[in-house]
């Protein structure tokens, strides 16, 4: 929606405090936020033993955040003939991983040390735990370079329900996105699980973001202009589809 991240709050619950475990999760939390240009101002660890099992944890936290109410991105100017960008992932994005784990080590029957010629000779564990890429600091830029001129016209960050689930948050009722499935290359975990599984591809794009991190709907005149300011910044983006008239959903072509 366009706000600016300010601070984060982190928790973490455990069966048994160990400190040396737990300034580990805190450390990549922290790594997080420094990407984000965030603050880590706190949080909470509870040692709860009758809740979880030894060597089981759970994390969460929150974000805050401030924007101007009056430049709050909205999907409110969505028209057709806005070109949709996306930027690419670099892997899974911590989404689709039940599937993955069946996959992987069940059907395949792989071990996270298993290195793989599909992935380019990476370990399965390399690739499954590769961190999700956090798009805050070119946004927040990209932005700012637009004080005036309304020319992002919305944006989703394509999380769990892929590309199919995410856009139609941000779409107007009248409208559609259309994609075009061949304009981005995929990285290769995702033809890798698709042809271990199998899965079919229109199940591998309910589940997973298969490419694309995040999408920005931008003004027809401002696209390539956008895209440049973004590669410059060391996105690799794409052109990846069109906004037409519709009834509200995303529309895959091949």
């Amino acid at each position: 929606m366009g706000a600016e991240p300010l601070l984060f709050l982190d928790y973490v619950a455990v069966h048994k405090l160990e400190p040396p475990v737990v300034a580990e999760l805190v450390k990549g939390v922290a790594a997080g936020c420094r990407l984000a240009d965030c603050a880590l101002i706190g949080g909470e660890t509870a040692e709860m033993p009758d809740t979880y099992r030894k060597g089981d944890f759970d994390m969460a936290g929150f974000a805050v955040g401030v924007v101007e109410k009056d430049r709050i991105i909205t999907g409110q100017r969505v028209r057709p003939g806005d070109v949709i960008l996306g930027l690419r992932s670099n892997g899974l994005h911590s989404n689709g991983y039940t599937l993955a784990r069946n996959i992987c080590f069940k059907r395949v029957r792989l071990k996270m040390t298993s290195a793989l010629d599909e992935l380019d000779g990476m370990t399965v564990g390399e690739v499954l735990l590769t961190p999700t890429r956090i798009y805050v600091q070119p946004i927040v830029r990209l932005l700012s370079k637009y004080k005036v001129k309304r020319v992002v016209h919305a944006m989703a960050h394509i999380t769990g329900g892929g590309l199919v689930g995410n856009i139609p948050r941000v779409l107007p009722r009248n409208c559609n996105a259309t994609i075009n499935k061949s304009s981005w290359p995929r990285p290769k975990i995702f033809p890798f699980l698709q042809n271990a599984g199998p899965v079919e591809e229109a199940e591998m794009f309910r589940v997973f973001n298969m490419g694309i991190g995040f999408v920005l709907i931008v003004a027809e005149d401002f696209a390539e202009s956008i895209a440049r300011r973004l590669t410059r910044w060391g996105e690799k983006v794409s052109r990846i589809g069109r906004i037409t008239r519709g009834t509200g959903k995303v529309v895959l072509k091949d």
